[in-house]
């Protein structure tokens, strides 16, 4: 934009600099012309009456004088052929002169003047002045270098009042994306500068206003979130006590995990949702992807054992550092093998994979013997479901590989069932 600004006032000023200095260059060359025209045709008219009343003798003392100090040359030719002052030709415009006939021409050289008299003796005779270039140009290439530079000067002033007025205007832009670009990251108390330049200034306050508004809303999103999943506490709690009153040990035990595991899944809402208002940085921290889907696989082994399906295991041993915390990376974990649960018959089997990734990160795959994903279909989808659950699971295994830096894939598993392969970026 500072290029274009230049080169915008650049032109514009060009273009009046030429519409003003090039007539008046002009006008200068006409002036310095008709000055010494006018200056040799008064020395000239001078010679009218001397010629009238002196003899020869005076007449080319007078001349010589007069040629001495004119800015022309001046010739006198008499009637009788007789040439008086600067030797010059008879030319066709003295021709004229001696017929009574007072003329001026430009010719080679210069201007030619003559001037129709009478001698003292009443015949006719032509009075001829030359004006050469020189004296007709003099002072033009002066006058012309100091308007040139006169318009390079005021070209550089505006330019340099441009150029300072584009940097004004290009620092405030680049400052306003710089504040939209933090905004993006999360950075929510980034601002930008209200007294910024003209219209420039305006949009910095409606971005002001928005950013306002986005961290009003956020905080009343993770606030909604967090009492939301504190309520669940209650009736969990609840259901604990129920459960440690169960008479069969076993049952208890069973269901008093469940419950903390719905506790814990509960506290993690809570802690994600306060950790999304703590800036970019916020839950960047790694966790060890072997230790995570151990547990996790351990815990689903239990309901996958009661509903009899074949599980087979193979986790590469530890420590595999991935770029996701342990809440979100169990989070993946237990929406892929839930999905497993909620999607497929009893009995059917599948088997969880995590190896190493060349060059750091883990490859986790779940892969099923159930009915796969129907073609066309649309699961992956943000709350798109077929089997009439909420839709959440795949999405929230892809969001999870998004934020290691990996990716996720479904695919066909060997058992023509479903295989989802998360991808996960090494952690430090």
């Amino acid at each position: 934009m500072r290029r274009r600004i230049l080169l915008l006032v650049g032109a514009t000023t060009s273009l009046v600099l030429i519409a003003f200095l090039v007539p008046l260059a002009l006008l200068l060359r006409t002036v310095a012309a008709d000055r010494a025209v006018q200056g040799a045709t008064t020395e000239a008219q001078s010679l009218s009456s001397l010629v009238a009343t002196a003899d020869r003798a005076a007449l080319g003392l007078a001349l010589q004088q007069l040629n001495s100090s004119s800015t022309g040359a001046v010739t006198l030719f008499l009637s009788d052929g007789t040439r008086l002052g600067t030797p010059a030709d008879r030319t066709p415009l003295v021709e004229l002169g001696a017929l009574g006939r007072s003329e001026s021409a430009t010719v080679a050289g210069g201007r030619e003047i003559v001037f129709a008299v009478r001698d003292r003796a009443g015949a006719a005779a032509v009075i001829r002045t030359f004006v050469p270039d020189a004296e007709l140009n003099r002072g033009v290439p002066m006058a012309w270098l100091l308007l040139g530079a006169l318009g390079v000067v005021l070209l550089g002033v505006s330019l340099a009042v441009a150029d300072r007025l584009a940097r004004s205007l290009v620092r405030s832009t680049t400052d306003l994306a710089a504040v939209s670009h933090r905004l993006a990251r999360g950075e929510l108390d980034a601002r930008a500068d209200p007294g910024a330049p003209a219209e420039l200034g305006v949009v910095a306050d409606a971005v002001n206003v928005l950013a306002t508004r986005i961290a009003e809303l956020l905080r009343e999103e993770r606030e909604t979130v967090a009492d939301l999943a504190h309520r669940v506490r209650t009736p969990l709690t609840a259901l604990r006590l129920e459960a440690e009153a169960l008479p069969a040990p076993d049952h208890a035990s069973r269901i008093g995990a469940g419950v903390d595991a719905v506790q814990r899944a509960v506290t993690q809402a809570i802690e994600q949702a306060r950790r999304r208002g703590s800036g970019p940085d916020a839950g960047r921290a790694g966790s060890d992807a072997a230790v995570v889907v151990r547990e996790r696989v351990a815990f689903w082994a239990v309901l996958a054992e009661d509903t009899e399906r074949e599980t087979t295991v193979e986790i590469a041993p530890g420590p595999l550092p991935v770029a996701l915390p342990a809440a979100d990376l169990g989070a993946c974990v237990d929406a892929l093998l839930g999905n497993v649960f909620a999607h497929t018959p009893d009995g059917t089997a599948f088997a969880v994979r995590l190896t190493a990734r060349p060059g750091g990160g883990a490859r986790l795959v779940v892969a099923d013997a159930g009915p796969g994903i129907p073609a066309g279909s649309a699961a992956v989808r943000r709350g798109a479901s077929g089997g009439g659950s909420t839709g959440l699971g795949l999405d929230i295994a892809r969001r999870s590989a998004d934020q290691a830096g990996g990716r996720l894939t479904l695919g066909e598993s060997a058992e023509g069932g479903l295989e989802v392969v998360v991808e996960l970026g090494p952690g430090a």
